[in-house]
């Protein structure tokens, strides 16, 4: 009797995200860089065109493609989208200035953060944004709850 099929393949979230970009494989180069991906795949029509691509960053997979039109669109670099991708890292630091040495937009500087991480947000020259993080504090709800209205309190003077 064989195993059955697994809903989720092996490795992979149940969420995954997709992204679209201008020109996939200058993106690859630039994700193998900035945050150590590895390409898993990379299938490129006649063309040239990247039609599917896959990256792995630490344990996660992340699917590419190149734009098609009538399909999907990349984001336009300058213009805030409305989805990014959170990626906690080992030494965000580092990460952070390689992502804005290799051209990303700083969109909010690298800071402790009140609910214990070290946190800041990116725009990579694709135009995907990312919020690169690394836990530095584990936080107790009661402190959190402190915390976070003392930072609405700041934010909303």
């Amino acid at each position: 009797m064989s195993n059955p099929v697994r809903a989720i393949p092996e490795g992979y979230h149940s969420v995954t995200p997709y992204l679209t970009c201008k020109n996939t494989a200058q993106a690859i180069e630039y994700y193998k860089s900035v945050f150590g991906a590895k390409e898993t795949v990379c299938m490129k029509g006649p063309d040239g065109k990247v039609g599917h691509a896959e990256i792995k960053i630490s344990d996660s997979h992340i699917m590419l493609a190149d734009e098609f039109p009538g399909m999907n669109a990349a984001p336009t670099p300058g213009v805030k989208n409305a989805c990014g991708i959170f990626l906690y890292v080992e030494n965000v630091d580092d990460v952070f200035k390689r992502a804005v040495a290799a051209g990303a937009h700083v969109d909010m500087p690298l800071d402790n953060q009140f609910w214990g991480d070290r946190y800041g947000k990116i725009t990579d020259p694709f135009g995907h944004q990312w919020g690169l993080a690394q836990h530095v504090e584990d936080v107790a709800p009661e402190e959190m709850k402190r915390r976070s209205q003392e930072y609405a309190a700041k934010m909303a003077k």
